[in-house]
């Protein structure tokens, strides 16, 4: 059974960075799509980055040229630097993948606080 636990969020000021990682307990070579998510207090969910193992990528309009996504088989790790952050970057980041039709993995979440 494969888990998903986020690390690296924590307070930042504004145009601060940071980098978010999503580790998995099992081998992610076989983890093909795996996604960022983020929800504030009282808005909806947000899918924020995506990237396949073949290294398709997708960003969030809000977020494009400031996050990057990426990946690290050997560490079982996917990457989202987060760069030129925004009060309205505040939010839980969650990890998230999906697998076979109906199936989905999600990591606990970790929260991100952009303010001076």
């Amino acid at each position: 059974q494969v888990q998903l636990v986020e690390s690296g969020g924590g307070w930042v000021q504004p145009g601060g960075s940071l980098r978010l990682a999503c580790t998995a307990s099992g081998d992610i070579v076989s983890i093909n799509l795996i996604r960022w998510h983020r929800q504030a207090p009282g808005k909806q969910s947000e899918l924020v980055a995506s990237i396949t193992n073949g290294g398709i990528i997708n960003y969030e309009d809000s977020v494009k040229g400031r996050f990057t996504i990426s990946r690290d088989n050997a560490k079982n790790t996917v990457y989202l630097q987060m760069n030129n952050l925004k009060p309205e970057d505040t939010a839980v980041y969650y990890c998230e993948n999906p697998y076979g039709s109906i199936g989905t993995r999600w990591g606990q979440g970790t929260q991100v606080t952009v303010s001076l």
